[in-house]
């Protein structure tokens, strides 16, 4: 799980979301650097993907540079 903080921090492993992008009434920072385990059996069914795919590389990219911080900013591939 990659949990969300509603104050802002500037670091390369946040990701700001306008309010409703996430689901949330206001501004979101997904931060990339706090993942947190989550146990199988809290999960109960799959959820639809409320994110773009685009979105979905950036928390990607967000999350390896909290393991390596001179990995790319932007993902190769584009």
């Amino acid at each position: 799980m990659v949990p969300f903080g509603s104050r802002p921090v500037t670091t390369h492993t946040v990701i700001r979301f306008e309010p409703g992008e996430s689901g949330l009434p206001g501004p979101s920072y997904l931060r990339g650097d706090l993942i947190q385990l989550l146990p199988k059996e809290r999960l109960l069914e799959p959820l639809a993907r409320p994110f773009s795919d685009r979105r979905m590389r950036e928390v990607c990219i967000a999350i390896r540079r909290a393991f390596d911080p001179d990995a790319p900013a932007e993902n190769p591939r584009n």
